[in-house]
């Protein structure tokens, strides 16, 4: 009986792929920064492990005709073609709980830089001076923060808010009454928390429905220092339209960790703006969640092929 191939495409953690690599009949193989290793390993796979850098398009599903599954380690999967999957058979599994607290805690981290200016503070040490008035803040306590989105990490984000002294107000159409209670968070429809809240956070997937849902009217809706962060996926904001806000001093500031494309390009006007704070996609991009996903994702497949046991699956093609 054949080994089978699992083919890493991005960089997943090695201790998750010793799981595989140390399990009976499984092939591993890291493609990841080996385009040539990819394309050539993708004829013999049957797993393909990714992230969030590998879009895996209709055209890789089809040059991988033994492909039975795909893992995503984290819990995104815009940058899979599931509909393309499940008319090939192949099952998309990803790991929804592993990001959690470094999602949140990231974008509790922009707030902080934002309302306390940190980073323009810091650069302005480096270069010598002493300006204790210029980088003068406000606090988060007794703000309200708008989390759009109460999922894992936007509910989490909320347990750290209230910990600030945060009055929360929360937008999640999935999201129980009973449940919001349970979060402390006062639901309410989009337009009224982006008109409320001093602090916006964005937690939602980004589909056909939630694509550039923060448009230009619901920027002007905004309090005029209001912030929005933005750690969930850049497609969700109308760009050119939180860049003209930013410019115009019509809102506080933004804090964003995803952009759309990705990476963000050299002359984005996002880079010339003092009000924003930009990161290179981070939120998950700490040690214990990267060793959180690749152990999820690994041991999933692993269970997946030698028992039949399907976790985290996000589709059902129907095998």
């Amino acid at each position: 009986m054949s080994n089978t191939v699992v083919v890493a495409a991005d960089n997943i953690a090695e201790s998750g792929l010793t799981i595989l690599r140390t399990a009976p009949g499984f092939e591993v193989v890291a493609a990841h920064g080996k385009p040539d290793v990819l394309k050539a390993s993708l004829a013999k796979a049957n797993v393909l492990l990714v992230r969030s850098e590998t879009q895996v398009t209709d055209a890789v599903l089809g040059s991988a005709p033994r492909l039975k599954f795909v893992g995503r380690a984290g819990m995104g999967v815009d940058n899979i073609d599931v509909a393309a999957a499940t008319r090939r058979g192949v099952t998309v599994l990803n790991t929804p709980g592993a990001n959690t607290v470094s999602a949140a805690e990231h974008a509790i981290g922009l707030m902080l830089s934002l309302v306390r200016r940190i980073p323009v503070a810091a650069e302005s040490m480096r270069r010598g001076d002493w300006d204790r008035k210029k980088f003068s803040g406000t606090e988060l306590n007794g703000k309200t923060l708008g989390v759009v989105g109460l999922g894992r990490i936007g509910s989490h984000v909320a347990g750290i808010a209230r910990a600030f002294g945060m009055k929360i107000v929360g937008h999640d159409p999935f999201l129980s009454e009973a449940r919001a209670r349970e979060l402390g968070v006062d639901l309410m429809d989009l337009d009224p928390l982006f008109s409320k809240a001093d602090v916006i956070t964005l937690h939602v997937a980004l589909t056909d429905k939630t694509r550039h849902m923060i448009d230009g009217r619901r920027i002007a809706l905004m309090k005029p220092k209001a912030i929005l962060v933005n750690t969930a996926r850049g497609g969700l904001i109308e760009d050119a339209a939180l860049v003209a806000a930013l410019r115009d001093r019509k809102i506080g500031g933004a804090g964003l960790d995803v952009f759309e494309p990705e990476p963000l390009a050299a002359d984005s006007p996002y880079r010339s703006l003092d009000n924003v704070v930009l990161t290179p996609h981070l939120a998950a991009s700490t040690s214990e969640a990267q060793e959180r996903t690749s152990l999820e994702i690994c041991g999933a497949v692993r269970d997946a092929i030698t028992t039949g046991e399907i976790r985290g699956a996000v589709n059902s093609p129907g095998r």
